[in-house]
């Protein structure tokens, strides 16, 4: 089953050079390590050469799941989404209407959220009630802490 995912092009740039970095230097890193290792003696009581190998192995796990998430990334093309709804990538002014507050979030991949700058994840529990929203509509979206409504003031790239 692929988990086809979506990717603004700096979002997809990050993941090949995270990728290209693991490759390039964490991998001969390890391998280093694991030399090393091997060159201080008897393996069998080796707790430095069993560490080197359990790292190994970790990267490697790491490297094969980024690969699988490149191979089923997909590029967006921002020129064909549409504004008149809550789409990946839009950002999205809100009001809360328990306190109020308005706020803007911009809707993005689950690799490219930062609730700092503001992006979230569309498979988040606000991403997910979001989507295909427009403006004027209200949102209710249920969260761990009970459930938040927030209208929708604007929509745009």
């Amino acid at each position: 089953m692929s988990n086809v995912s979506y990717y603004t092009k700096e979002g997809l740039q990050r993941l090949k050079e995270e990728l290209n970095h693991l490759r390039d230097v964490e991998r001969p890193n390890a391998s280093q390590a694991i030399a090393e290792a091997r060159d201080k003696g008897d393996l069998s009581e080796n707790a430095e050469y069993d560490a080197a190998k359990e790292a190994q192995g970790l990267l490697e796990l790491k490297i094969a799941k980024l690969e699988e998430t490149l191979a089923n990334a997909r590029l967006i093309d921002e020129s064909q989404l549409d504004n008149s709804k809550v789409l990946i990538l839009s950002t999205v002014k809100l009001k809360n209407q328990q306190n109020g507050m308005i706020m803007s979030y911009t809707l993005v991949a689950e690799s490219e959220a930062n609730l700092k700058a503001a992006k979230i994840s569309v498979t988040s529990p606000i991403g997910k009630g979001l989507l295909g929203k427009k403006v004027g509509d209200m949102a209710e979206i249920n969260v761990p802490n009970g459930t938040l409504k927030f209208e929708i003031l604007e929509i745009s790239r």
